[in-house]
């Protein structure tokens, strides 16, 4: 099976309620095989302008179990909670490289 990736860059307005999000959200991620590779931390730009407030990648099993997850009604309730605590929130899902054999 071929991994899945989400990246996510964003800017938190709202520490507090924000929060609340990343209550939530864990579980949602863990119910459809994700996990979280990257959440927040240090970073900088090696090349381009691209200058993110805060990263998160989440890998899942598959492209499909990434999609399941970010469409159910548990993580549409953690989205919930996030809006109006971001700034921007981008999320984009790529299709990872298949393991060799």
């Amino acid at each position: 099976m071929t991994p899945a990736y989400l990246i996510v860059e964003m800017k938190v307005s709202d520490p507090e309620q924000y929060k609340q999000y990343m209550a939530d959200a864990p579980a949602a991620v863990k119910a459809f095989g994700g996990e979280y590779l990257v959440r927040g931390g240090r970073h900088e730009a090696l090349e381009g302008d691209w200058m993110p407030a805060r990263v998160a990648m989440l890998r899942f099993p598959s492209y499909e179990q990434a999609k399941a997850f970010y469409d159910d009604a548990r993580y549409r309730a953690a989205r919930a909670k996030r809006a109006g605590a971001t700034e921007y929130f981008n999320m984009v899902l790529v299709e990872g490289v298949a393991a060799p054999a």
